[in-house]
């Protein structure tokens, strides 16, 4: 099994920065990639980005030249900055760790990031 703690939200100005951060703990060495995805109210969980084993990133149309990706492949660490941030990126953010070997998805419960003035 495979634990994620997500830490770093809060409430931001638009235009303004913060950092998430995802730490797995426990079988971490069944972990294949990492991403964060995120859920407005009203709508369905979407990808936001990704981070390899192999230090691959991956990013969503929507955030690409905003947010940057970061990890550690060996602590199974992973941080989100986000800068330029605009009201419509008002969500909970969840970080993703996946498996090929079990072929499953762990999900950390979410930290709340609101954009507004």
């Amino acid at each position: 099994q495979v634990q994620l703690v997500e830490s770093g939200g809060g409430l931001v100005q638009p235009g303004g920065s913060l950092r998430l951060s995802c730490a797995a703990s426990g079988s971490i060495f069944t972990i294949d990639t990492m991403s964060w995805y995120r859920q407005a109210p009203g709508k369905q969980r979407e990808f936001v980005a990704m981070f390899t084993n192999v230090g691959k990133t991956n990013y969503a149309d929507s955030v690409k030249g905003r947010f940057t990706v970061s990890g550690d492949n060996n602590k199974k660490t992973m941080d989100l900055q986000m800068n330029g941030l605009k009201p419509e990126d008002t969500a909970v953010y969840y970080c993703n760790a996946f498996s090929a070997l079990f072929v499953k998805d762990y999900w950390g419960q979410g930290t709340q990031v609101t954009v507004s003035s």
